[in-house]
């Protein structure tokens, strides 16, 4: 069994058990956490989309609060002298999945 859930702007196929890295919630280390937002669950013979879904949930547990690897950004115009270096890291939650509920 399989569910398709969207969160912070991107899609992720879960099962129960997967750990998954989403955009950052505001959830504190093993708390329990809740996804609405449900487009489709297959039971293992059909899938489920749309109005047949509306009220499904997908339930897990945050494992951690963390920062993502250093992506640096680097500017640089020639002849001019112009040259400035950044470095990002993206934030993010890991979610273990404990149930997928219809």
């Amino acid at each position: 069994m399989y569910a398709i859930i969207e969160t912070g702007g991107k899609q992720y196929k879960v099962s129960e058990g997967d750990v998954i890295r989403v955009e950052k919630l505001d959830a504190e280390k093993d708390s329990a956490v809740t996804f609405d937002k449900v487009l489709a669950v297959s039971d293992g013979s059909a899938l489920k989309v749309a109005g047949d879904v509306s009220g499904a949930k997908v339930s897990g547990t945050v494992m951690e609060q963390g920062k993502g690897r250093k992506v640096v950004v680097y500017h640089y115009k020639r002849k001019t002298g112009y040259h400035k270096k950044n470095g990002h890291r993206q934030p993010y939650t890991s979610v273990k999945i404990d149930k997928i509920s219809l």
